[in-house]
């Protein structure tokens, strides 16, 4: 795609970063509204709550209605294009990233031999069959518990992330849940908590008396979506940490990361209700804990035959074949115009300022070379750590 892509792939990213943040942060906003709404001094007519607050020089007084107000004002405003453009500039990140660049970023061959329709038919349908599956729980009498729900969708994701990681490359599957998530959570407002507001709305318009399920569908839906928010975050941020996606077990670690947002969001929802259950906090943070140890002992790098530390010669051998394609200060891997993370192994002392990254992603993962498209044995790997960690002695 050329450098062009590359600024098409940065002003998509930035459109993503800015919806994301308004849709949860409105998210977020009004479960706290909701969880301080406080029966009217006043009593008034079909009114259940209402909040007295104070920002930036001036006060503010918000009501909330059983249902519905009795007429409808001229201007009503609409939380909905925060969570569509999230959607649709995430899923043109996913596309520009893991469908264009499907040979380099999303297949892996040592898995499964794949072309690129084939990664991006699976890829799709993933995501569809995901939102199947979801709206089958939500219907059923699963959905009638949060809790039960929960359960239930944890361990249909980490099934998912658990066969994806089994198909593409680590990161491409990581991505691939991620976008199970947001897509459920966009259809939840697009399918469910817009369309029913409209039904209200008409209906008040046309002066019926509003179905209060409908409320209750749509409340259902923002609840998942308030839960779902610290998981999808962790999945948007997980491509900086090799540690995590590009580990053994990695599925299980994204299951559990994800486990801590919903807890840690959980401790806040509580919180905003005037519950106050630190032990809470305590256990997210104690699990948080108990991966980060787990993840380093089911990393530990490849061992290298004994003997005498590799040569820089043998090792100058080894980063040509498998590395050099792409950080070199000119690349000729196809799709890659710069150097990733402007990393130019040309020289030993360049390795060597560059080996605690090596180290995580081409010794204890095989996140690089991507996809493993040269073929870097484990002996190779093992090869390479050796020589990393003899010439980090004293450093």
């Amino acid at each position: 795609m050329g450098e062009w892509g590359d600024w098409a792939k940065l002003a998509v990213h930035w459109v993503h970063l800015i919806a994301g943040i308004a849709w949860i942060g409105s998210s977020f906003y009004f479960m706290w509204l909701d969880s301080h709404l406080r029966p009217p001094v006043t009593p008034r007519d079909g009114v259940s709550g209402e909040l007295w607050s104070v920002h930036s020089g001036g006060f503010y007084q918000q009501h909330k209605f059983s249902v519905a107000p009795a007429e409808m004002p001229e201007q009503l405003h609409w939380f909905k294009w925060e969570a569509y453009w999230t959607w649709i500039s995430g899923f043109l990140l996913l596309s520009l990233i893991f469908y264009v660049g499907a040979q380099t970023n999303l297949i892996d061959r040592a898995k499964l031999p794949l072309d690129q329709g084939q990664a991006i038919l699976i890829g799709v349908g993933a995501i569809a069959g995901s939102l199947i599956v979801y709206e089958g729980l939500c219907r059923s009498v699963v959905g009638r518990n949060l809790a039960v729900f929960g359960i239930a969708w944890l361990v249909y994701l980490s099934l998912a992330a658990f066969v994806l990681t089994r198909i593409f490359s680590d990161l491409g599957a990581f991505m691939h849940v991620g976008a199970i998530i947001g897509t459920v959570m966009a259809a939840n407002v697009f399918f469910v908590i817009i369309p029913n507001q409209k039904k209200v709305v008409a209906q008040v318009l046309a002066g019926q008396t509003p179905d209060p399920r409908l409320g209750k569908q749509a409340k259902q839906r923002s609840v998942h979506n308030n839960y779902m928010t610290l998981p999808v975050l962790f999945v948007m941020i997980s491509n900086h940490y090799p540690i995590i996606f590009a580990a053994p077990l990695n599925w299980l670690w994204l299951a559990a990361l994800g486990v801590i947002g919903a807890t840690i969001r959980h401790f806040f929802n509580l919180k905003n209700q005037g519950v106050v259950r630190y032990w809470i906090l305590f256990v997210a943070f104690l699990l948080f804990f108990a991966v980060a140890a787990l993840n380093q002992t089911a990393r530990q790098a490849p061992v290298a035959p004994a003997g005498a530390a590799p040569s820089y010669a043998e090792i100058r051998t080894l980063v040509d074949r498998h590395c050099s394609m792409c950080h070199a200060g000119k690349p000729t891997h196809p799709g890659i115009t710069a150097p990733p993370n402007g990393a130019v192994f040309d020289s030993e002392a360049a390795l060597r300022a560059h080996a605690p990254q090596i180290l995580e992603r081409a010794v204890k993962s095989d996140n690089m070379p991507l996809g493993n498209e040269t073929g870097m044995t484990a002996a190779e790997r093992a090869k390479l750590g050796a020589w990393i960690q003899a010439n980090s002695k004293g450093d």
